[in-house]
């Protein structure tokens, strides 16, 4: 029975191949088959995921553990493939698999006419294989493999459209910065194994519970090789300070923005964080009680959240104000993990997968009949796109944290498990407000009012939808919608009497029925707290945007230093461009490289022969064929070694 998990990802990979080397050269007037072939796969792929799921809350001790395949030995190194699944990976399985497909159906939509469909619906396969592979891998090596796997696809879908500049230089941002976080992880898998001889999920579990994790790294060894670890999900993640190349990503298709935002790449680095988290509290205390790698997890977090929420607020573009509050949920979800364990940050990247990814899908149902991203180029839309505008208004109620939407609940665990931390907490509550207020900024600029005429759709297979040509789009777009709209409203109330925490093993804080905890909450202080500042945020942005009682424009003056700042992004762009890359690194480490390249190793190169043809010339000279002259050379050496053995001996 444990050889049918292989599947789970070995189908979207066979689906991958056939539409590579099979319907794409063979059969490529018909498009229709590739997308068809994928929602096959991943449909085929969830089912065995929820089989997945059921044999894991019936499992002893909730964990799945399919027998190994052996697959290389070199010395005392045995590498074996395996599975590890348990209630983390079905949690994670089931979200990728149904955003994925979600995804996947809706592209037969939004992609129609375009001459990559085939390619596009290939690397998509292979992109849902590469991130289920890595969910279920037991080993940090396979891990490792899964990992670089996706950040592979991400760079073929980022920038899918290379004809693009901004798409291919967007691609290789997106590649170029993850690489520098994962060469810390890279770097930690190293130090693990070199001192705890094993690179087993189960074995580390095992050993850092004990301790021996610790005694055989060293205090400051774990905490570095946690640290490591983190850097990885810091460049995956696009947390602070490798946050730039997520707002670029949005040059890829609107499908991939969803997939990737929602359930694949960024999720990644969360997940991976949750999954070694036992390695995480095995680090000794920085400040506080709380262990100083999980501290350095929820402090990057916090200010993620809040940092990124900032330059929300001044986005234009619609899939930037939501790649930005991508980013922010994802510090919210780091920050989970580190103050109340891999459940809180996981159920929240659970509830966010179903709101953000039907936020990007209705982003690119509004391109689809406006023609463009930018917010000031919209307005007006509810009218004509009342399904989308449905469906993106609840998506946004959700991510805004108002009850009893799935948002509430997970983001209600996260301010719970922060309260005891008072700076993690106001950071996270501030940026509750920020979120309410950016999200239904985007609503209004982009649904009410009048509309202000659009632009040519980003894949060009459409029309402009100048005027009447503003239409609903097609139900195979729209049904995607209004299904994550019901996972949107309710994947939170899986939680609401204990489901989560005892699918991950937990004893539930509350021990009452569904409704009585599901109207009970609202007789608690921080949820109230927490409400109040969300419907603050949205009043806010009613008042500036609907009522215009407060004026966009005063504010800009009196803000202008701060709206400065958010619209350039920091300058964090300017600063890795301009000073790091082009001072430090082009302008001194690689000219230090150049240096010795040219002069230390080409020198070698080219001076070795140099000299030995020089030398073979002072030989030819020496080498004239007069007997007189040999036999003065020949007598000087016998006079020349005369003098050394005597005066050595004497």
């Amino acid at each position: 029975m444990g050889t049918i998990y292989w599947f789970i990802f070995l189908i979207p990979y066979i689906s991958f191949l056939i539409i590579a080397f099979v319907i794409r050269p063979f059969f490529r007037d018909h498009p229709k088959w590739s997308g068809y072939l994928t929602i096959t796969a991943v449909s085929a792929s969830l089912l065995i995921s929820i089989v997945a799921l059921v044999r894991v809350i019936s499992a002893e001790h909730l964990v799945l553990v399919p027998p190994d395949i052996p697959w290389a030995v070199i010395g005392n190194l045995n590498i074996s493939l395996g599975l590890m699944i348990d209630p983390l990976t079905v949690t994670m399985l089931i979200v990728v698999n149904v955003v994925s497909l979600m995804v996947q159906i809706y592209s037969q939509g939004y992609m129609a006419g375009d001459t990559g469909y085939h390619r596009y619906y290939a690397a998509m396969s292979l992109f849902t294989g590469s991130m289920l592979g890595l969910l279920v891998a037991d080993s940090l090596l396979l891990m490792f493999v899964f990992w670089e796997m996706v950040g592979l696809c991400s760079y073929l879908l980022i920038g899918f459209w290379f004809h693009k500049p901004s798409a291919r230089n967007a691609a290789v941002k997106a590649f170029t910065v993850t690489r520098i976080g994962d060469f810390g992880f890279l770097a930690a898998i190293l130090v693990i194994y070199t001192k705890a001889k094993t690179l087993d999920i189960a074995t580390l579990y095992d050993m850092a519970q004990s301790g021996e994790l610790l005694v055989a790294l060293g205090a400051g060894a774990l905490t570095w090789a946690a640290i490591g670890i983190f850097s990885g999900a810091v460049g995956k993640s696009a947390q602070f300070p490798l946050h730039t190349w997520l707002p670029d990503a949005m040059e890829g298709p609107t499908p991939v923005s969803a997939l990737i935002h929602a359930a694949t790449m960024v999720a990644a680095g969360v997940f991976l964080v949750a999954r070694m988290f036992p390695v995480f509290a095995a680090t000794p205390p920085l400040v506080g009680d709380l262990p100083g790698a999980l501290f350095i997890v929820g402090l990057i977090g916090a200010i993620t959240a809040i940092f990124a929420a900032s330059m929300g607020l001044v986005a234009n573009d619609i899939k930037r104000v939501l790649a930005y509050s991508t980013v922010s949920q994802l510090g919210y979800m780091m920050l989970g993990i580190a103050v109340g364990g891999p459940m809180v940050g996981m159920f929240h990247l659970f509830t966010h997968a179903f709101f953000k990814a039907l936020l990007f899908l209705g982003s690119g149902s509004v391109n689809h009949t406006s023609g463009t991203f930018d917010m000031r180029l919209m307005g007006g839309l509810r009218k004509a796109m009342p399904w989308t505008y449905a469906t993106f208004l609840i998506a946004s109620l959700s991510l805004a944290g108002i009850w009893p939407l799935a948002g509430f609940w997970s983001k209600d665990g996260i301010l719970i498990a922060a309260e005891h931390n008072p700076g993690f907490f106001t950071l996270a509550m501030i940026t509750v407000f920020m979120t309410a207020f950016y999200m239904f900024r985007a609503i209004f600029m982009t649904f009410h009012g009048e509309y202000k005429g659009g632009e040519v759709p980003e894949h060009g297979a459409h029309d402009s939808g100048h005027g009447p040509k503003l239409h609903e789009s097609p139900w195979v777009m729209v049904g995607p919608l209004v299904f994550l709209t019901l996972l949107s409203v309710g994947a939170g109330w899986f939680n609401v009497s204990g489901g989560f925490d005892a699918l991950y093993g937990a004893h539930a804080e509350h021990q009452t029925t569904f409704f009585g905890h599901f109207f009970g909450v609202l007789g608690e202080g921080l949820p109230w707290a927490g409400l109040s500042l969300a419907i603050a945020g949205i009043a806010l942005a009613y008042a500036i945007y609907i009522k215009k009682v407060i004026s966009n424009e005063m504010l800009g003056r009196i803000f202008r230093p701060f709206y400065t700042v958010f619209i350039n992004k920091y300058w964090f762009d300017e600063l890795y461009q301009g000073i790091i890359v082009q001072r430090v690194l082009i302008g001194g480490l690689f000219r230090v490289f150049q240096f010795i390249d040219t002069a230390v190793i080409e020198g070698l190169v080219n001076g070795i022969p140099k000299l030995i043809y020089a030398s073979g010339g002072l030989v030819r000279r020496l080498s004239n064929g007069q007997l007189q002259f040999y036999g003065a050379v020949f007598s000087v050496g016998v006079i020349v070694v005369f003098l050394v053995v005597y005066f050595n001996v004497g």
